[in-house]
């Protein structure tokens, strides 16, 4: 007899909510046995006469569910129960609930939006919010509104919140709850060590968990190098002890023994990733060890990669990996922070749609035929600046028109299953009749570990080749697969017996670098983005890599998958993007402008030289830039100072700069460099004025003092004390009223015959009815041979020595 689960007491409620609204919400904690379940009890509902189809977040999930589904119907996966997924497959004609992972269904549905025979869809473990999941039930939702009011659609999850994803699929939708296994779950708080590597603190707190427990221990890492380094260090401390791996790279077999009980009786340790924190039950495991940490990728917008990011996990994921302890009886979960910490981790993970790269996502919804994603039903919409990053990214693959349509091209990259530049990268190879070799490239960049290890990726095409093992070999019949449905789309050509890594640079044409120093280690790419190899790769010879996968931000993302390209595969196969241009360059040293002609693979130069023909227009431009930028050192300051002074809009720096083609273009012909006589530049400078403002200037601040000797003196308007002049004091004799800018005073700075400073002032009749009495003592002592009178105001102005005034007979 089937065993008795807590799902089996809310099936009745599934079932009638499915079939009076045909849309509900199961919130079902672990180990009620939701995944397992509802589908196969739906199957006899009258409204369910096709398939039953359940989308599995993970690979692994998705096989052992279907397994265990049809262990429970005592037959074999492909009967009544099977599963698809991208490197395995068991279905037939008979099957009635069919397991896919989450990407598959984007695909069927998008091939099939009426999805012909099928009865429902239930959308497992969708507090996950990956893309795919998100993307799939959006347009599950919009074919059950406007093709199949009939479909049924169940979203499925543990820690969901089943109101919200209620209003999502619409006002009928009921929620239902299951309650859980309630068996009791120990947290205990080892705490963390900033200086300790993971791999050390975790195998440190397996050990102690072996030590303090019974029952298999589950420790979960960030990733495949932690759970390996791990791994090392428990193999030398318990070499009786199997300790298993559980991760996406791990052949299927491999991973039914992690899922499953040692078959002789032996406790085990099973080291994990993310990918058993859900959907799947580890028989046995009363432990978990958790390190805290999760990798997650993240779309780096502005250099067009995705990388993983190494993070603290949610509250939500951590609940979820200590429920893995208390499946099948008390258990007991070990976590490496400390507890006054775990309130300040994220409640949840973000959703996949607000980090990922959108490309694939707004192509998908290009082909169903919008190109407005609010028009779709979302939980969380996709932001506005990433959609746009999307499509700027498929106009440039030639997928979408500049109105967001799909073109015949984006037509054939979508109807490929995998993301666009990938299947553009198929395309490229089938058409040159590569297409496998092309197929094998992308799919080495998909699945970590596939011929290896290392940066270079045809050297691991080459050991994938010569690998007979199982997951080798479901790889080629996939990337077979691609390779025969690209052959399909395009007319192909001779073989060509090119690089596979040329098609990988038509369709990242932006990710072809150069190498940049002697050993290798600094890159730039054609993107104008740098990059950093390993100088003890043998990629760090190459004079030329296609860069297919970078981790880390900023300049020097470090790339961990990249392949050869000769100089041949550049000019050959990039010639279209390769352009020859003239380029003005500004020669700081010289101060001039130089005129170079280049070749160029977007930020790469491939040579250049002198330009014998420049455009001039083009010199005149880097010129008037540059003078722009040192306006306040070509430009005479008094000449700024007096427009500064008069409010006139026409000499402000900001007026200037806007003006530059007007006034200075014309100064700037036929010339390499900036010396332009003064007398042009102020010339240039005053003409660009109007009438009024010349008027303005000439009035409000005039250039020069005339003093009542006949003298002129130029008037500085820069300065605390502006406007000032310097002149002789005896300039100013007969010199009543003080002489005035406008409303404003003029600052005499009253100088001796030898032009020595004397006495400032704002204020002449003051100053000689005042201080001029001291003054003129001390001065005749020095300079006897000059006019020192009592009443200087009454005196004829002349700066002649008293003989020379006196036989002048003024």
């Amino acid at each position: 007899m089937p065993e008795k689960l807590p799902i089996h007491d809310v099936l009745p409620d599934v079932q009638r909510a499915l079939a009076a609204s045909g849309a509900a919400v199961l919130v079902a904690p672990p180990g009620a046995g939701k995944t397992t379940a509802v589908a196969p009890a739906l199957l006899a509902a009258d409204w369910c006469s096709g398939q039953v189809i359940l989308t599995s977040p993970r690979r692994v999930a998705a096989r052992a569910a279907a397994e265990r589904m049809a262990e429970m119907l005592g037959e074999k996966p492909g009967e009544t129960i099977g599963y698809l997924t991208r490197l395995d497959s068991k279905t037939s004609s008979k099957t009635r609930v069919l397991v896919m992972t989450e990407a598959i269904f984007v695909n069927r549905v998008l091939d099939d939006p009426e999805l012909t025979g099928v009865s429902a869809v239930l959308f497992d473990e969708a507090h996950e919010r990956h893309l795919d999941s998100d993307l799939g039930l959006a347009l599950a939702l919009e074919s059950r509104a406007v093709l199949r009011d009939d479909l049924r659609v169940l979203v499925m999850s543990a820690t969901i919140d089943g109101a919200r994803f209620a209003r999502l699929l619409g006002d009928e939708a009921h929620v239902i709850e299951s309650e859980g296994r309630a068996y009791p779950l120990e947290i205990r708080w080892l705490g963390s060590s900033p200086n300790a590597r993971i791999e050390d603190a975790v195998a440190s707190a397996v050990l102690q968990a072996w030590r303090e427990q019974g029952g298999d221990v589950l420790a979960f890492l960030p990733g495949v190098s932690e759970i390996e380094r791990t791994r090392e260090r428990l193999e030398g401390r318990l070499p009786e002890v199997p300790i298993l791996p559980l991760h996406g790279q791990v052949q299927p077999a491999q991973q039914r023994a992690a899922i499953s009980r040692d078959p002789h009786g032996r406790r085990r340790i099973v080291l994990a990733t993310a990918i058993a924190e859900t959907s799947l039950t580890l028989d046995g495991v009363s432990v978990v060890v958790d390190s805290g940490l999760a990798r997650m990728a993240e779309y780096d917008k502005a250099a067009g990669t995705t990388h993983l990011d190494t993070r603290r996990a949610s509250q939500a994921a951590a609940a979820q990996r200590a429920g893995r302890a208390a499946r099948q009886g008390p258990g007991v979960a070990y976590r490496l922070w400390e507890e006054h910490g775990h309130a300040g981790r994220p409640e949840f993970a973000p959703p996949e749609i607000t980090t990922a790269d959108l490309a694939p996502l707004v192509l998908s919804l290009a082909k169903w035929g919008t190109s407005d994603p609010a028009s779709l039903p979302w939980l969380d919409p996709p932001p506005d600046a990433a959609v746009e990053t999307a499509r700027n990214a498929l106009r440039k693959l030639g997928a979408l028109d500049e109105s967001g349509k799909i073109t015949p091209r984006g037509s054939q990259i979508a109807s490929l299953p995998i993301d666009p530049v990938s299947a553009a990268t198929v395309l490229f190879g089938a058409e040159a009749g590569e297409a496998f070799a092309a197929a094998k490239l992308v799919l080495l960049l998909q699945e970590r570990g596939l011929g290896g290890r290392g940066e270079d990726l045809l050297q691991r095409l080459t050991r994938w080749d010569g690998d007979r093992s199982q997951r080798a070999e479901a790889s080629r019949k996939l990337a077979q697969r691609w390779a025969s449905a690209a052959e399909r789309l395009v007319a192909g050509a001779d073989r060509a017996s090119l690089n596979p890594a040329a098609f990988l640079a038509l369709a990242r044409p932006d990710f072809v670098a150069r190498r940049r120093d002697s050993n290798g280690e600094q890159w730039i790419s054609a993107g104008g983005r740098g990059f950093q190899l390993d100088p003890v790769s043998p990629l760090a010879r190459a004079e030329w890599l296609v860069v297919g996968d970078a981790q880390g931000q900023a300049k020097g993302a470090r790339i961990t998958g990249a392949a050869e390209l000769s100089t041949h595969d550049v000019e050959q196969q990039l010639q279209h993007l390769i352009e020859k241009r003239s380029i003005i360059l500004w020669n700081k040293s010289e101060k001039r402008v130089e005129a170079r002609l280049e070749r160029r693979l977007g930020a790469i130069t491939f040579a250049s030289g002198p330009d014998p023909d420049p455009d001039p227009q083009a010199l005149v431009d880097k010129l008037v830039e540059k003078a722009v930028e040192r306006l306040g050192e070509i430009l005479p300051a008094s000449l700024i100072a007096r427009g500064k002074f008069a409010h006139v809009a026409g000499l402000e720096p900001v007026t200037l700069r806007d003006r530059a083609e007007l006034w200075l273009a014309p100064l700037l012909a036929g010339r390499r460099d900036l010396d332009i006589p003064m007398n042009r530049l102020v010339d240039g400078v005053l003409g660009q004025l109007d009438w009024d403002e010349r008027q303005r200037l000439d009035k409000l601040a005039p250039r020069e003092f005339s003093s009542p000797a006949g003298t002129a003196h130029k008037i500085e308007y820069s300065g605390d004390d502006a406007p000032s002049v310097e002149v002789r004091v005896q300039a100013l004799f007969g010199l009543e009223r003080h002489p005035m800018i406008g409303d404003t005073p003029l600052l005499l700075k009253l100088t001796s015959p030898a032009g020595r400073p004397i006495q400032s002032t704002r204020d002449l009749p003051g100053f000689w009815r005042g201080s001029w009495t001291d003054v003129r003592k001390e001065m005749k002592g020095r300079y006897p041979k000059h006019r020192w009178p009592e009443e200087p105001w009454a005196e004829k102005p002349s700066l002649k020595t008293k003989n020379a005034f006196a036989k002048s007979g003024d």
